[in-house]
């Protein structure tokens, strides 16, 4: 079996750029690029981080009849570095594949997501913890713990903690955009 030749195509399949794989593997861009290539061997370890990542086990991978995953323990999140924000965790491992992609946004008070591009897609939030201003357009809407928001995303927009405390939000995009 070539490996290297395998986890490209799932890269592909997940329409992840080597960075963003090495990125939510934990590994280096050149590593990625030197197992996709068939340079260097793998270890059991980076295999399945690399699997993880593209939301797959070790037993689908090598052919086995595995059924989905469905339950994603803390482990499998995937942070993300971004710009001006707390923290950022993709919740479900590989949901590139999928019709929507969740993840969890930490903001301290005053920080704001970067602006995002319109893109043909919706957006959806549940406001966790603290208070929020959604920047859709040149509209602002304001939300706190325990409401949501829903929207279509052909306007740029971004999330801005407007309280004196940490904000969390679940977000959800669909198609994934993360």
């Amino acid at each position: 079996m070539k490996i290297g030749e395998k986890l490209k195509n799932l890269r592909l399949a997940s329409d992840l750029t080597q960075e963003e794989l090495a990125e939510r593997a934990g590994l280096t861009k050149g590593f990625i690029s030197q197992i996709e290539h068939d340079l260097t061997s793998i270890s059991l370890e980076s295999l399945e981080h690399i699997l993880t990542a593209l939301d797959t086990t070790l037993g689908a991978f090598f052919n086995e009849t595995i059924g989905e995953r469905v339950i994603h323990p803390p482990a499998h999140r995937t942070a993300i570095i971004k710009a001006g924000v707390k923290s950022f965790q993709l919740l479900v491992p590989g949901a590139t594949n999928r019709e929507m992609e969740p993840a969890l946004l930490s903001l301290a008070p005053g920080q704001a997501t970067e602006e995002s591009e319109p893109y043909p897609g919706e957006e959806f939030g549940f406001v966790l913890k603290g208070h929020i201003s959604l920047h859709l357009g040149a509209q602002v809407f304001k939300a706190k713990k325990g409401d949501s928001f829903y929207f279509s995303a052909d306007r740029h927009y971004k999330l801005q903690n407007t309280g004196k405390g940490e904000a969390v939000v679940l977000w959800v995009t669909c198609p994934p955009y993360f």
